[in-house]
């Protein structure tokens, strides 16, 4: 598990060839970078079937949308795929307000997160 500067924290969970990564707190201008990073230390590793579980992110800003647009688009780059579930109203709002969910594969549960790929 990777606690980034206090205010995210990601644990991973591996089901196959698809990596599950369970974020927690905020994404915001000081923790979006560095779980960037983190990310993209794992696309690196070739991990491109990438779960976001967001049942814990209670804040996202526009960093934060910055860095799901960022992953999405580097997996779809490497013919690979984000699916995102487990997001708050409020957070679901942002999304939405910013037509992120438009772009972003978003799905209510975890199984329909594994149905996807």
């Amino acid at each position: 598990m990777a606690n980034i500067d206090g205010l995210v924290s990601i644990k991973e969970a591996i089901k196959g060839d698809l990596l599950i990564l369970r974020l927690s707190g905020r994404l915001d201008a000081v923790s979006s970078p560095s779980a960037e990073r983190v990310i993209f230390d794992y696309i690196n590793n070739e991990k491109h079937k990438i779960i976001f579980d967001f049942s814990g992110i209670d804040y996202l800003s526009s960093a934060g949308l910055r860095m799901l647009l960022c992953v999405s688009k580097k997996l779809k780059s490497l013919s690979g795929k984000l699916v995102i579930f487990g997001i708050h109203p409020h957070v679901m709002d942002i999304l939405k307000m910013s037509g992120f969910d438009h772009v972003l594969e978003i799905v209510s549960t975890e199984e329909d997160s594994l149905r996807k790929f």
